[in-house]
């Protein structure tokens, strides 16, 4: 007699939550379905029956570290600040981003990063830009929302690459420039 399957509903989002702690544990080098299988506590057909290819796995979680970045700024109300307050509040989303959980923050530049090498990850790569820079463009302009999404790239990269802490001030000023405060 067959083992009944038992329902399972989130058991994909289960497995996608193992691949990034296998990701934050042991790099994306670590990531296989068996070790993801094994961090899910799923069968090993689980992981291979949500997600053919590490590639459709890596894609899903990088969405997933897309949407956590997109999901507080929404939250914070960033994107609908009045025009004279909109560098400081995009500064604020940063830096409470970055102060949250500085290893997922490095861990989502992980995933991001990885499209460098893996051409399947550059069109997620690239809705992280496209949610930020529609709404921004549409209070300014594309190639301003383009450089304020570049800057605010850039300052959190290099926090995350230098240790060094996150100036909220200096970031609020230098978005401020670009945004023409």
């Amino acid at each position: 007699m067959a083992a009944a399957r038992r329902y399972d509903p989130d058991r994909g989002q289960r497995i996608i939550d193992a691949a990034i702690r296998v990701v934050g544990r042991s790099g994306i080098a670590g990531l296989s379905h068996r070790t993801v299988a094994a961090e899910a506590d799923v069968p090993l057909g689980s992981t291979t029956y949500h997600f053919a290819t590490l590639d459709d796995l890596l894609v899903a979680a990088l969405r997933q570290a897309n949407e956590n970045f997109a999901r507080l700024v929404r939250e914070r109300g960033a994107l609908g600040a009045p025009p004279a307050r909109l560098a400081a509040a995009l500064a604020g989303a940063m830096g409470a981003w970055l102060a949250a959980d500085r290893a997922h923050a490095e861990l989502e530049y992980e995933l991001y990063l990885a499209a460098v090498r893996k051409p399947v990850l550059r069109p997620v790569a690239a809705e992280w830009s496209r949610a930020l820079e529609e709404p921004l463009a549409a209070r300014t302009d594309p190639a301003t929302a383009r450089a304020v999404v570049a800057l605010m790239d850039g300052l959190c990269l290099q926090v995350l690459l230098t240790d060094s802490p996150y100036d909220e001030e200096y970031a609020r000023e230098m978005l401020g420039r670009v945004l023409r405060e």
